[in-house]
């Protein structure tokens, strides 16, 4: 059997899940998906995934061997591409990552523009609230929102800048204690997102000071959603903080207020990443070059809507 292929089946059924999400994929039967497996198991002298009969778990080994050979596809799709020339036409999976609200709402639908306009090529969406390792887990692009520590990747600058934001609607605010500085907030009910501080806020020094203000409250509602905490906020539920992206719609028909503008940390960069040697894979290259100016258009309108020009 061949290993490239059985990598390739090892590295799907991961992805889908399970092996039967893994035989509707790649158009095989189960059996054979499972003797790909059983394959490559034994070629390696170790098991690689825990196997029932609807789940899959990789074991200890086999998430390290899931990242190498995510590497090892990657290099080879690549150097395929280019035996092609400069010229090829895109074809192939495009992965790419992103944070779930972005990627549902402004991602998605320049996703399926693209699609449209190319039909050899295919899309693994992975809309993540987590950090992506781009290399270990095989994604082309990643949309990311923060200061860049990798300066091994490619990164494109989006344009709009994104703020971390505390919204309350006109109804709560018209009815509980004013709020001009950040310490006001110890005398509010906060609905709390769990990516944004369960028990605590930082905000930016006072005036004369270098050291951060941090607020800290007993929430009155935990949440890991933000659109559970958009929604409670925008229902009169409390003060709640989320990237002005998240909330830009809800600000735009007046449904919620930004609140503490000027205690605001800095404005966090927006990047589209990629892993160095991708962006010369036509299919990489095409979809940076036709979603750059859309997103960069749909960040600039998401933060006049959250009220600050990017």
């Amino acid at each position: 059997m061949d290993r490239i292929d059985a990598m390739k089946v090892f590295v799907t059924a991961i992805d889908e899940g399970s092996l039967a999400g893994a035989a509707r994929n790649l158009k095989r039967s189960p059996t054979a998906v499972s003797r790909a497996l059983s394959f490559l198991e034994a070629h390696v002298g170790v098991e690689l995934l825990h196997r029932t009969t609807r789940t899959l778990k990789l074991s200890e080994a086999g998430q390290r061997y899931a990242a190498a050979c995510r590497r090892v596809l990657v290099d080879l799709e690549e150097a395929d591409m280019l035996a092609g020339g400069e010229r090829s036409a895109p074809r192939g999976t495009l992965t790419i990552s992103a944070p779930p609200i972005l990627g549902e709402e402004v991602l998605r639908p320049i996703l399926d523009d693209f699609l449209d306009l190319h039909p050899t090529v295919s899309v693994r969406f992975l809309m993540l609230d987590r950090f992506v390792n781009l290399v270990d887990e095989g994604v082309d692009l990643a949309v990311r929102i923060g200061h860049l520590s990798d300066s091994s990747h490619v990164s494109t600058r989006l344009g709009g800048d994104v703020r971390r934001v505390v919204v309350a609607s006109p109804r709560y605010l018209a009815n509980h204690p004013r709020i001009d500085e950040p310490g006001d907030l110890a005398k509010q009910q906060i609905i709390a997102f769990s990516n944004f501080g369960l028990d605590s806020w930082s905000f930016t020094p006072a005036k004369g000071s270098t050291i951060p203000r941090t607020v800290h409250f007993t929430p009155r509602c935990i949440v890991n959603s933000v659109r559970a905490a958009a929604a409670s906020a925008a229902a009169g539920g409390g003060l709640t903080r989320l990237y002005s992206y998240h909330v830009a719609s809800y600000v735009r028909d007046g449904q919620l207020k930004i609140v503490l503008a000027d205690a605001e940390h800095p404005p966090l960069p927006v990047h589209l990443l990629a892993p160095q040697g991708r962006m010369s894979v036509p299919k990489v290259r095409a979809f940076v070059d036709f979603a750059t100016p859309r997103l960069r258009s749909e960040f600039a309108r998401m933060a006049t809507a959250a009220g600050v020009l990017a």
